[in-house]
């Protein structure tokens, strides 16, 4: 989010809650998507994206990205999907069940590189699980071009300064794996979170020396410590000065200290919750134009019949 949020200095930036692709593993129980939509929004108003400098909106609400999804699906090969790694890893869980290997999961990556074409994008800020998914994009942008003439872009990765944050079990952190640390947090949840966050497997207990290069622990550190205690903890880690459950209660402080006045911004925007709806609703009719006006390029480009 820090880069989001500087990105907005220098670029027209649209940052999009994307709806639709929570259904690919949640389909079943729909029930509290409209709720979490209106959560991320909060979050991402209260760290600091900005409406005046940005258009952020919720995916579903432009019908662009649908259409987009659908015409670029139809010269997309199967086996450019069967090949993308998260497809694999959906057919190497062995207790999923047939239902949720589903056409929607299988196609998502098309209608991730729709939510980018649309805008013409040249920049996109992704981590680092992220980078197959753009080439595909841009493998699919070409394949377009090379089908119908230069309507779509390239677009290029924009890796963050940690362009990989490890989550409570050592994963990437993800909601879909149950490890995140939420922005919304509140600071006892957080201490709580972390007392049970993995650490490096070698250090058993207090005295024993530690390798704080390989801890997620650490590389939580990295981002929310600052740089003078970051040494120290990195040599007391190593020398076995500094056992597990102080360094991750350090960690818990500096991220309750961080995220305070994300906090307070977050409570200001909550209790005023029809301003948050009408962000989204402008950042729609903003996404809206731009998407358009890609749709008629394309739909130009492929000869479909005007309107």
């Amino acid at each position: 989010m820090r880069s989001w949020v500087a990105l907005q200095d220098d670029h027209d930036c649209f940052y999009v809650i994307a709806d639709w692709h929570a259904l690919t593993d949640s389909f079943d129980d729909t029930s509290h998507l409209a709720e979490y939509t209106q959560e991320i929004a909060l979050d991402w108003l209260a760290v600091g994206l900005d409406p005046a400098r940005s258009v952020l909106f919720v995916q579903s609400h432009v019908l662009q990205h649908a259409e987009l999804n659908l015409l670029l699906s139809m010269v997309t090969p199967l086996s450019w999907l069967e090949r993308c790694p998260t497809w694999k890893d959906v057919l190497a869980q062995e207790n999923l069940r047939d239902e949720m290997k589903s056409h929607g999961r299988l196609g998502y990556p098309v209608l991730q590189a729709a939510d980018i074409l649309a805008y013409r994008a040249d920049l996109v800020p992704v981590g680092r699980d992220q980078l197959p998914h753009r080439e595909g994009t841009r493998e699919l942008a070409r394949r377009f071009n090379h089908l119908y003439g230069p309507v779509l872009p390239e677009p290029q990765d924009k890796l963050s300064e940690f362009p990989a944050v490890p989550g409570l079990d050592g994963r990437k952190m993800s909601k879909s794996y149950n490890n995140a640390i939420e922005i919304a947090d509140a600071p006892d949840t957080i201490r709580q979170k972390l007392r049970g966050m993995f650490t490096d497997p070698e250090k058993l207990r207090k005295g024993d020396p530690g390798h704080p290069e390989e801890c997620p622990v650490f590389a939580l550190h990295r981002i929310y410590t600052p740089a003078e205690r970051q040494a120290e903890i990195e040599a007391e880690c190593k020398s076995g000065a500094l056992g597990c459950v102080q360094c991750k209660q350090e960690l818990a402080e500096a991220l309750v200290t961080a995220l305070a006045p994300i906090h307070e911004r977050r409570a200001a925007l909550e209790a005023d919750r029809d301003s948050v709806r009408d962000v989204l609703r402008d950042g729609a009719r903003r996404a809206t134009e731009v998407a358009e006006d890609t749709l008629e390029r394309v739909r130009h480009a492929m000869h479909l019949p005007p309107r």
